[in-house]
């Protein structure tokens, strides 16, 4: 599956064009995104397309050199199953 990475978006559609997964992180205030958003197509879970989506988001940020906060439910268990992607995540209160 291939991604599309837009300005604060990264997704995949099928072959009529529909979204069948994505990861959205737009900007919050300055220097931080918000991880706020991930979709995967019933027809597509189980096959680690969200994880691969959380990962390329994670570069993302990281070449964009911003923070991110995580309002996502999966995302949030994510980062909690992999301490060490954590660099990216903003600071509390910062």
């Amino acid at each position: 599956m291939d991604f599309r990475h837009e300005n604060n978006r990264i997704y995949a559609e099928d072959g009529s064009g529909s979204v069948i997964a994505e990861i959205t992180f737009p900007a919050c205030r300055y220097g931080v995104v918000e991880i706020d958003r991930t979709f995967v197509d019933p027809s597509l879970r189980g096959q680690g397309v969200a994880d691969r989506l959380v990962r390329a988001a994670v570069e993302d940020i990281r070449e964009a050199g911003v923070k991110a906060t995580v309002s996502c439910t999966y995302a949030q268990r994510w980062f909690a199953r992999h301490p060490d992607q954590t660099d990216v995540l903003a600071q509390e209160g910062a």
